[in-house]
């Protein structure tokens, strides 16, 4: 077994200094995590059974298949951010940077181009979510495959690739949508944000046992993603193979990212705010925290978000809408403190 293959157990002195803080304040990790755990069983049980009536089984099971999607969601947008930023060592970058959610809307797109109206529901849904998350993923691989092995092995190059070819995607797909005719448009629109009602019941058990999956790699390697997170100089200098790690990091990332996005659409800043709300939250590095208080700091958010809209107001807005204008108010925050420093 190589180097790169264990995990290393030494800790960082930022570590031990955040550590100390956090005691000083008298508010321990573990119990920010029963709060936000608290808080998230309490919002799901009140959305499930507030004001049920009529056809109750039909009801909780509608309100059970949304609340599994919630989870499902919350933990791959969160996850996936935390190690995007812990391995491109920023925290101000998103997965979407690389393009994957722009080729979600150019699939879309093309599938209206081509075939009309029908397009959209020309697929079984398990069909179509094979082929937007399979295509998602092949084009993470080729992407990384191609830079991280082609003898250049620069991940800033590999992020600037995945811009330009999100602007690529972003463009085609619009050059495509103004030559859509009015009523096409309208419907391909309504595709394009993303819902939280729209996933298939019949895919989440598999969803949920692939995303499970990933879960319990990334958790067994959380002390590796520690000491990934202080660098890559002293990374290499601990004995750890960055560029290896670097890659199947990217790739987890890139099969959460794009399982999330073909199950409810693009949701551009929520893995953002749920991963940036629980730095803040976890005042700690280490990924065994901050990992759970994104994880939990999200589904907050989408359970209790879903149950004040459609339950307190009526259905008065969208939630993703919602969650990506507070996720994009907390980006410019963040980005122009960043910039003022």
């Amino acid at each position: 077994m190589s180097v790169a293959e264990h995990e290393p157990t030494t800790t960082a002195g930022a570590g031990t200094a955040a550590r100390a803080d956090t005691e000083r304040r008298g508010f321990p990790t573990w119990a920010r995590i029963a709060v936000l755990a608290g808080l998230a069983t309490a919002f799901s049980i009140a959305y499930l059974t507030w004001g049920v009536t009529g056809n109750v089984a039909y009801v909780i099971e509608r309100r059970s298949t949304v609340l599994f999607t919630m989870l499902i969601v919350a933990f791959a947008g969160a996850i996936a951010t935390v190690l995007f930023h812990t391995v491109t060592d920023n925290r101000i970058l998103t997965p979407s940077i690389m393009g994957m959610e722009a080729l979600f809307v150019l699939v879309q797109t093309c599938m209206v181009f081509v075939f009309g109206l029908a397009g959209l529901s020309m697929l079984p849904p398990v069909a179509a979510f094979v082929l937007q998350a399979g295509l998602m993923v092949l084009f993470a691989m080729l992407l990384f495959k191609r830079l991280f092995t082609g003898g250049i092995g620069s991940l800033h190059l590999t992020l600037l690739v995945g811009i330009v070819f999100g602007i690529l995607f972003t463009s085609l797909a619009q050059l495509m949508q103004r030559l859509l005719d009015p009523n096409e448009f309208t419907a391909l629109q309504s595709r394009l944000f993303a819902r939280l009602t729209r996933a298939d019941p019949d895919l989440l058990p598999w969803v949920a046992l692939l995303v499970v999956g990933i879960g319990v790699y990334v958790w067994r390697r959380h002390r590796l993603y520690d000491v990934v997170g202080l660098g890559r100089d002293t990374a290499v200098n601990l004995g750890v193979d960055h560029t290896r790690i670097a890659i199947r990091t990217l790739m987890i990332v890139a099969v959460l990212t794009a399982v999330s996005t073909a199950l409810v659409g693009p949701m551009t800043f929520f893995g953002f705010m749920a991963a940036t709300l629980a730095y803040q939250i976890a005042g700690r590095h280490e990924h065994h925290y901050v990992m759970p208080i994104a994880f939990l700091t999200g589904l907050c958010a989408l359970v209790g978000g879903q149950f004040v809209l459609e339950h307190l107001l009526g259905h008065a807005g969208t939630l993703t809408v919602v969650i990506e204008f507070t996720g994009g108010a907390l980006f410019l925050y963040f980005l122009l403190r960043k910039a003022a420093r």
